[in-house]
């Protein structure tokens, strides 16, 4: 179901895929099916999304950006592409994001340039993710990290 209020443009979204109200979705963002994209989600064109990805409200995902199957993505989570952003930069350097199988990525979470966050693995809401997050760990912020038992 795509609501009528939202904006997409790609044809390459799997089946029992939802798009709520108010997302903008670019021609070239591929989207798996069983997915739920909340409202107030921008998409941009080199982005990938597995199956069974929920991306909840407030979510931009950026150039670069690939996100695997069963991904939970809580609101007002912020992605980076670009380590050292600057407005009409030619020189832009894409530095790309991926999120593993499996993971969750807390609210208000910042994932910064060229991370990868591992299978299974939690970010805590808040958290400003600096480095790759191994798989089946727990990211509370850059000076603590606790794994799972």
């Amino acid at each position: 179901m795509i609501h009528p209020l939202a904006d997409v443009k790609t044809e390459k979204i799997g089946a029992d895929t939802t798009i709520w109200q108010f997302c903008v979705i670019l021609e070239g963002a591929v989207i798996g099916h069983g997915c739920n994209i909340c409202s107030h989600c921008f998409i941009e064109n080199n982005v990938v999304i597995g199956n069974h990805v929920t991306i909840k409200n407030g979510v931009s995902l950026y150039d670069g950006i690939t996100i695997e199957d069963n991904v939970f993505i809580g609101p007002n989570a912020a992605f980076c592409n670009d380590r050292y952003p600057k407005s009409k930069n030619k020189n832009f350097t894409l530095e790309p994001v991926l999120i593993k199988k499996g993971a969750s990525i807390g609210a208000n979470a910042t994932i910064l340039p060229g991370v990868v966050i591992g299978e299974n693995a939690i970010v805590a809401a808040g958290a400003v993710v600096t480095k790759d997050v191994g798989d089946n760990e727990i990211y509370i912020d850059a000076k603590k990290r606790k794994y799972k038992k």
